[in-house]
């Protein structure tokens, strides 16, 4: 199993990030991206995960509402990665899906695009 401390994982997350296209990232209206070590369960089966209200499914929604959360798991991610590249692309594909979530695109869409 790969090796990263947190700060190192979080940096690679955000250096990810920004590669991103603009277009995916400037329509992220308060959404933060957070880094853990592991689901709730303790499970090394979840990468990532979408906690929020799609932007399909709001109806009122404006001011005072908590932010949605982009989670990315550390310890899943490093588990299924053998060198850094490969972790670099596993974070990649791990941001665009929750993104996508976001954005209101279900699972069985990103699997035919690919993304899942």
């Amino acid at each position: 199993m790969l090796e990263l401390n947190h700060d190192d994982f979080e940096r690679l997350v955000i250096d990810e990030l920004d590669l991103l296209p603009d277009d995916m990232v400037d329509g992220l209206e308060n959404v933060v991206f957070v880094v853990e070590d592991r689901p709730e369960d303790g499970t090394l089966g979840t990468l990532g995960l979408y906690d929020g209200v799609a932007l399909t499914e709001r109806g009122q929604y404006g001011f005072g509402e908590m932010p949605d959360r982009i989670i990315v798991y550390r310890e899943p991610l490093l588990a299924i990665c053998e060198d850094l590249d490969e972790l670099r692309d596993q974070v990649h594909v791990t941001l665009v899906h929750e993104i996508a979530h976001f954005y209101g695109i279900d699972d069985d869409r990103l699997h035919a695009l690919g993304w899942a």
